[in-house]
């Protein structure tokens, strides 16, 4: 996440803590390789859940 901007930082981490029930000392923890991958996973099973939605909303 060295790329973030910081108000991009506080963003994604308020997010995390949010909505998704990391702590903030979880996140601050992590390496900055190891964040990316599970912003990634997360992000990618939200859009899988997202499409399963959409799907089951189709057949309804």
């Amino acid at each position: 996440m060295a790329h973030l901007s910081a108000g991009s930082y506080y963003e994604l981490t308020f997010s995390l803590i949010q909505y998704h029930k990391y702590s903030l000392t979880e996140i601050e923890n992590m390496m900055p390789w190891e964040r990316d991958i599970y912003v990634n996973l997360l992000k990618n099973y939200l859009e899988a859940e997202k499409m399963k939605q959409q799907q089951q909303q189709g057949l309804s």
